[in-house]
């Protein structure tokens, strides 16, 4: 029994040390974190690297929010400024604000249009003739696929002429017309083919008006047909028939003869281009009037106010305060918007006393500023009447060297241009996003070192706690067997004195 004992006392103690080193060769395998302590390792450190990289990235992140918001404005800024800036063309120049229309009363004879130099007036207008185009026909053939022969044309239209060679690829009327307009050195004739009941024929036309541009032809072909294409004028064996003369045109502006290659006529009248229509019935003129259009300039000027207008809301949107929102705008208290607008409210209040026609300012023109917004108001009627009677006065206001229009287009060329105020601005915050770029990379970089130091630290807590559970374990497992050995004895030891008793 007693061997029985201490074979059984050796099995735990063996059994115990095994397990013990098991456990402690075991501790260096373990590769999961959390195993040995019931942690979550993994979620404690994210929570920790968030809670260590908050501020930095609060800071980097409001700081790009701004910046990114900021560029936006300044963009929609940008915009408004070059929607203004486009409506200041048709106003900065005198001349083209004080635009003249002109008026022909019967416009089958003419119409007309006006630029630079019109002036004022009335006049009467009378067409004799308009100016033409030479044209020449053949006479008819079977078709246009008809052979009429080979050789050379030379074709004159005025001063100008060219030699179109007529091959057996092209010696019908038809191949002769597509020689004719694919010549390069086509002097100005066009060339068709009109077919009616008699046969087709082949059709020259001048493309320009005018007696100097009359057609002539002539040709070298042997005798094999092309003298049925020729034309001179005068000669009695043209075989083409001249059916519309080259002629100038022939008018009258208040009794006085004029005539003109073209019935597009420039310069008969300073700065007025007349377009001739018709011809006049016998004896009768038509009025063509000269007159200053308010038309167009109200026009110009109600597209100036309505952009002016979106830049000073564009300004007030990005430097106010919504008090329905409790939002403040991007640029609130900018000093670069609030400069602005001081230098475009110091020319809007301009007042040009040496101005003719007591034309001295916007108001007087019926253009005021709003006591609420600061938009300007126009009195439609005001500016239509200043403009019907004092056009060239207004003109004088806005345009010219020191013009309203002027100083603000100048203004706003500032802030617009390439290297201006803005792109200056602009080129900043470019420099400031790419700057909170290179700050994020860091604290990325920060975070991942952070990240994993902590990993490192908190598996390492986790070996230590599987290390004493181990060594717990074994503990255990000797108390438990010493425990075992003793009551043992015990039991032997009771036994052996009652057989000593017996």
């Amino acid at each position: 029994m007693s061997s029985s004992i201490s074979s059984t006392t050796s099995s735990a103690a063996t059994s115990a040390a095994s397990t013990a080193s098991s456990v402690s060769n075991g501790s260096a395998a373990i590769t999961s974190t959390g195993i040995g302590s019931g942690l979550n390792v993994s979620a404690i450190v994210s929570e920790l690297t968030t809670a260590f990289g908050e501020g930095p990235q609060s800071a980097i992140t409001s700081g790009e929010n701004a910046a990114d918001a900021q560029v936006s404005a300044f963009g929609t800024f940008q915009s408004a400024l070059d929607t203004l800036q486009g409506t200041l063309s048709a106003i900065d120049t005198p001349s083209t604000l004080a635009s003249f229309k002109a008026t022909v009363a019967d416009p089958t004879v003419a119409s007309a249009s006006t630029s630079t130099g019109a002036a004022a007036g009335t006049y009467s207008l009378s067409v004799q003739n308009l100016a033409t185009a030479a044209t020449l026909t053949s006479a008819p053939v079977a078709s246009a696929s008809s052979v009429v022969g080979t050789g050379s044309l030379t074709i004159g239209v005025g001063s100008s002429s060219a030699v179109i060679n007529i091959t057996s690829s092209d010696n019908t009327l038809a191949g002769i017309a597509a020689a004719i307009n694919g010549a390069s050195n086509n002097p100005g004739v066009s060339a068709s083919i009109v077919t009616a009941t008699d046969g087709a024929q082949l059709v020259l036309t001048g493309t320009a008006t005018g007696a100097s541009n009359a057609i002539s032809v002539t040709e070298t072909d042997g005798g094999t047909g092309l003298s049925s294409l020729t034309y001179s004028a005068g000669s009695s064996t043209n075989g083409l028939t001249q059916t519309t003369q080259a002629n100038d045109a022939n008018f009258e502006i208040n009794g006085l003869p004029a005539t003109s290659a073209s019935n597009v006529v420039s310069g008969a009248i300073s700065g007025v281009t007349l377009n001739l229509a018709g011809v006049s019935a016998a004896g009768t003129t038509t009025t063509l009037t000269v007159a200053p259009d308010p038309t167009t300039a109200q026009t110009s000027i109600n597209s100036f106010v309505t952009a002016l207008n979106g830049v000073l809301s564009s300004i007030q949107t990005l430097t106010g305060y919504n008090a329905s929102t409790n939002v403040a705008g991007a640029l609130q208290g900018n000093a670069t918007l609030e400069a602005f607008q001081n230098q475009l409210n110091n020319i809007l209040d301009t007042v040009n006393a040496s101005n003719p026609g007591g034309i001295n300012s916007l108001a007087s023109i019926g253009l005021t500023a709003d006591a609420n917004t600061g938009a300007l108001d126009v009195n439609s009627t005001t500016l239509g009447n200043e403009l019907s009677g004092s056009l060239s006065s207004v003109a004088s206001l806005l345009g010219g060297k020191n013009g309203i229009a002027t100083q603000i287009n100048n203004l706003v060329t500032q802030y617009t241009q390439v290297g201006g105020v803005l792109d200056s601005i602009n080129s900043g915050l470019e420099t400031t996003l790419s700057n909170f770029t290179q700050q994020q990379t860091q604290l990325n970089a920060e975070l991942s070192t952070y990240s994993a130091t902590l990993t490192t630290q908190y598996n390492a807590m986790d070996t230590a706690v599987a290390s004493l559970k181990e060594t717990e374990t074994y503990l255990t497992a000797q108390f438990a067997a010493s425990a075992g050995t003793s009551s043992s004895s015990s039991s032997s030891s009771s036994l052996s004195s009652g057989n000593t008793s017996t």
